[in-house]
């Protein structure tokens, strides 16, 4: 059924949101235009004088002319080090090449020389498994010094550290995710691994290099005098050594290899989707902005968002008439199904019940999982203890966690606490997360938090025989409540890799269009479910 807005765009308090989310919308234009500046314009001229392209120009070239590239937690490393790494010294995405979704993984030179920070790492990691998740092709644009040594007790020796990279490669092809590497410059020590773990690999005369130890670590081990180039240039690792199986003449050459090598892949499975034609919402994404309140605590029918991203603005609702707030229903976007489950007020046991319910028929009918995120949490008292609330939370959380088919989450308020949980968070492995700008997320709000240790220091005072005055009561409250609003606001988290960016509300469909794509590449596992608390 249709959904009709009762949304009023010529209303003083749309056109107050609206104000207010654009200067948000604003800030995230800005954040995201120096992160693609990458190490600034001094870097990128000695790139073009070695006659290297940018890491962003190369995947220009290499997805497919009339596409876009879906590029990735591009906020990450944002304020993280005293060293700036924009983007995280690495650009991740989705892009489509010869019409097929293929995960991009391009270092960006500019930054520190391509080298790995904790946070490239991480954000590495993190598009390998969005790639194993979804059984996309990784294509991997080679250019890095390798770890940023500095750090590196934070970069090498631990599971989630550099050598996870080689063990997903090895992984993922064996279960037939293709990797494809191309070397553009340095290639260095265990980053030699890359290709050499590729199923194909290129590289570009004159500027790619791959070895273990490069020439003064050669020099100073054996004595040996050796170039780069004949230390492992192109021409040794395509007629030599086989490291490397196709010697490219430059940069755009070398991702027209690619494109071959992706056009001669073999066809995907696809899970089988009941897909229809793509019908635009009858109402204007433009409008999302002047949807979202000025103020986090106050509320609005996630139903009017829902209206500007589905198809048609239909939604065939599940259970309208009860667990009312929690809102779920079956929609498509593009023409691709989706079963969303969306937050309208705090979660009860009915609307965990509810949930849970819709979650047990998605599985069953292979419809993926929309989770739109506004919630502070699950609903507390006694009342609500005894009626055993925790364990229908948990068969929630049970159906979230083992549910088998693609799961998107996308936060458009607040995500705090065990609601975060409930309704797809990080933890249990959505296939993207995406963050609106005026999102916030923590394990309690400030307010909350604030009144919590307040309360308790209050108490241990007056104990003691002190009790604290107004003044030092606030005096408590202030820095919780400044570090709860830092630490919760969405720049914060995309700079730590909680979400894989924060998105424009305007672009929502396009994106969800385009994830939601991503992940009709395999065939999706049976659910299991484990023990429901009855």
């Amino acid at each position: 059924m249709k959904i009709k807005s009762k949304i009023s765009n010529a209303s003083t308090e749309f056109n107050s949101n609206l104000q207010h989310n654009m200067a948000g919308i604003e800030e995230l234009q800005t954040f995201i235009g120096k992160a693609k500046d990458g190490g600034g314009e001094k870097s990128r001229k000695r790139l073009e004088k070695s006659g290297k392209l940018t890491a962003r120009e190369r995947i220009h070239i290499l997805i497919d002319h009339e596409s876009w590239f879906m590029e990735l937690s591009t906020l990450a490393g944002k304020d993280l080090y005293e060293e700036k790494v924009p983007a995280g010294g690495i650009v991740t995405g989705i892009g489509m090449i010869h019409g097929r979704a293929c995960m991009i993984i391009a270092n960006d030179a500019t930054v520190k020389g391509g080298t790995y920070f904790p946070i490239t790492v991480k954000k590495h990691l993190r598009a390998q498994e969005i790639a194993e998740k979804n059984h996309l092709p990784c294509l991997y644009l080679v250019d890095s010094g390798g770890a940023f040594l500095p750090m590196q007790d934070e970069v090498f020796p631990d599971k989630e550290h550099f050598g996870r990279i080689f063990f997903n490669q090895a992984r993922m092809s064996s279960k037939g995710i293709q990797q494809i590497s191309s070397v553009h410059g340095f290639c260095t020590a265990g980053g030699a691994y890359i290709p050499a773990m590729s199923d194909q690999s290129v590289i570009v005369k004159g500027t790619g290099t791959i070895f273990l130890a490069g020439p003064p670590l050669v020099k100073a081990a054996t004595g040996e005098d050796i170039t780069a180039e004949e230390l492992g240039g192109a021409r040794v690792h395509t007629s030599i050594s086989g490291v490397a199986d196709h010697a490219a003449e430059n940069d755009e050459h070398a991702c027209q290899i690619l494109r071959e090598i992706v056009k001669h892949l073999g066809k995907p499975q696809q899970p089988k989707v009941n897909l229809i034609k793509p019908r635009p919402p009858a109402y204007p994404a433009e409008e999302l902005a002047g949807i979202i309140p000025t103020e986090a605590t106050k509320a609005f029918d996630i139903r009017e968002i829902i209206a500007r991203i589905v198809d048609g603005s239909d939604l065939f609702e599940f259970k309208p008439n009860y667990g009312k707030t929690l809102i779920t229903g079956f929609a498509h976007i593009e023409g691709i199904p989706v079963g969303i489950i969306a937050n309208n007020g705090i979660l009860f046991s009915e609307s965990a019940l509810k949930g849970t319910h819709f979650i047990e028929i998605c599985s069953q009918e292979k419809i993926p999982l929309l989770f739109l995120q506004n919630i502070t949490g699950f609903m507390v008292g006694k009342k609500y203890e005894h009626g055993g609330i925790a364990k229908d939370g948990a068969k929630l959380v049970h159906a979230v966690a083992n549910a088998q088919v693609p799961k998107i989450t996308m936060v458009v308020g607040g995500s705090y606490g065990a609601g975060n949980y409930g309704m797809c968070g990080r933890a249990y492995d959505p296939s993207y997360l995406f963050m609106w700008p005026n999102a916030k997320i923590s394990v309690m709000g400030g307010e909350q938090a604030a009144d919590v240790l307040a309360t308790v220091k209050v108490a241990q005072m007056e104990k003691m025989g002190t009790p604290l005055s107004a003044e030092e009561i606030e005096e408590i409250r202030n820095p919780i409540l400044e570090k709860y609003a830092r630490e919760s606001s969405a720049w914060y988290s995309s700079a730590r890799l909680w979400d894989d960016g924060v998105i424009d509300p305007r672009d929502s469909r396009r994106i969800l269009a385009m994830t939601l794509s991503s992940t009709l590449h395999h065939q999706w596992n049976k659910t299991e479910n484990g023990i429901f608390r009855m």
